[in-house]
């Protein structure tokens, strides 16, 4: 049995990014976590206060709700703010990660793509790997990134970070379901398509990183790092 950590920006980023790979972790017996450092929604307002706490508490409902569907073990929350993380310390997300991993100690950590459009995505992405430097009696041996609909594929600017290029492939044809059933507990996230974070675009990804692999459906990360230590 391993343990697992997802580091995920947003409320729903969890599931569009690796939930079907979630699924197959519980099912071959592994425990995963879900770290969310972002409160979600309330950048949909003209200022953070705009937005009633309440939506707050409905969104994190659903996340709640999704995580069951897909086996997360327990889902931790932090409150940093939609979509301005840039204005927060980069020290005191790093904490937060920092905390989640020593009281964890997962052995394999997943999070967003450094390269992603969205600024929370590139924070959470700079602070797990400070989190989980390989300094002192370190857990991480594993740390991949994953794709985000509506982030990764519309970073056009290549000249500051290469596209998404993935090189590791997870068969979740059998999960897929499950990844769907926890999408779907989002009624406020869910976009119509051709919005890529729709239930269409999630079906085309999975089919289409599948048949890179001979897959039918699969979800695509890039391996960050993996760390062999010695036995003994």
């Amino acid at each position: 049995m391993k343990k697992v950590l997802i580091v995920a920006a947003h409320p729903d980023d969890e599931v569009l990014g690796v939930g079907g790979t979630v699924a197959r972790h519980v099912a071959e017996g592994d425990e995963v976590y879900a770290l969310i450092l972002g409160e979600g929604q309330t950048s949909r307002g003209r200022h953070r206060e705009d937005i009633d706490q309440k939506v707050v508490e409905a969104l994190h409902k659903n996340t709640l709700d999704s995580a069951k569907a897909v086996g997360y073990q327990e889902v931790f929350f932090a409150d940093f703010p939609d979509n301005r993380f840039d204005h927060v310390d980069l020290l005191d997300i790093v904490k937060v990660v920092e905390q989640m991993i020593g009281k964890l100690r997962p052995e394999i950590v997943y999070t967003h793509y450094s390269g992603d459009l969205n600024v929370d995505h590139q924070y959470t992405a700079r602070a797990v790997l400070t989190a989980s430097r390989p300094i002192g009696d370190y857990c991480v041996a594993e740390i991949y990134a994953f794709e985000t609909l509506s982030s990764s594929e519309w970073n056009f600017d290549y000249s500051a970070q290469p596209a998404f290029c993935p090189n590791v492939f997870v068969d979740i044809t059998d999960y897929y379901y499950k990844k769907e059933q926890a999408m779907n507990c989002y009624v406020s996230e869910l976009c119509d398509f051709p919005h890529p974070r729709s239930l269409v675009g999630m079906d085309s990804l999975s089919k289409t990183r599948g048949m890179t692999a001979g897959m039918k459906r699969a979800e695509a990360f890039m391996l960050v790092r993996s760390v062999r230590r010695r036995l003994g």
